[in-house]
């Protein structure tokens, strides 16, 4: 036992580096998969043909094929495949935080399209005919409700994208895996590093829950305020929105 605490102390400055590269890599790749996420579920539910049919269309495959395509052939695709056609991320670290941009942005694109679409369009058409501009009604009006509604299903997605951070040893990013992977190779105690590894993700998927927890609770009155209650279920086990309609031009004067 003595032996293990003297070990594990021996360790900690090598797991503290990986948990840190694994947060950092975590909240950076978050805050870009939002951006991303948004961007692609504005795409989609704006109306009109030509060049906005195809950009939907565009949109749509690049959320199907995401969405398909297991994390780890991503990143792979990414890292490894992208050099044979001319392109070369020398960074593992920044081909993971592309990897996971990519394929989270996919999923969130439809939460925030749910959220969007869980709107009232009345709020929309009240707003447009006081005169606001279809971009100054979503400014202000749609997207802080749209927000509101997507908190919980996106403080989900973070935890998870905690643990996916994991699949970055594949491609060499010295994350709190790999560093248990380097480890192991060099002590060949197995057991002992894993174990440690997995209560860390333990304690930071816990922590990540209970900061998401605070969010909510100090949000929930502002949902409240504005929505009446009534959006409080969606993005948490509410049936989905119907996707089958936009909610009009995004831009309008």
């Amino acid at each position: 036992m003595n032996q293990y605490i003297q070990d594990a102390i021996t360790w900690a400055p090598f797991f503290g580096h990986g948990a840190l590269i694994t947060i950092v890599t975590a909240v950076i790749s978050m805050a870009l998969s939002m951006l991303v996420g948004l961007l692609v579920a504005l795409g989609r539910i704006t109306r009109g043909g030509g060049v906005l049919r195809v950009m939907r269309l565009i949109l749509r495959a690049y959320v199907e094929t995401l969405r398909g395509l297991p994390l780890i052939v991503t990143l792979f695709l990414i890292y490894f495949g992208l050099p044979s056609v001319g392109v070369t991320i020398r960074d593992p670290l920044v081909a993971g935080v592309l990897g996971l941009t990519l394929c989270i942005g996919a999923y969130q694109s439809e939460v925030f399209r749910a959220a969007i679409l869980a709107i009232d369009k009345g709020q929309m058409e009240a707003a447009l005919a006081f005169g606001m501009s279809g971009y100054r009604a979503y400014r202000h009006i749609v997207l802080p409700q749209a927000m509101l509604v997507a908190v919980p299903t996106l403080g989900g997605y973070f935890i998870g994208l905690l643990k996916d951070t994991s699949l970055l040893s594949f491609i060499s990013v010295t994350e709190l895996m790999q560093t248990a992977n380097n480890l192991v190779s060099a002590t060949f105690r197995a057991f002992e590093i894993y174990l440690m590894v997995g209560a860390i993700y333990l304690v930071l998927s816990f922590s990540s829950a209970w900061l998401v927890a605070i969010v909510e609770r100090r949000l929930r009155p502002l949902e409240t305020a504005l929505t009446g209650g009534r959006l409080s279920n969606i993005g948490a086990g509410a049936p989905a929105p119907d996707f089958s309609e936009g909610v009009g031009p995004l831009f309008r004067t």
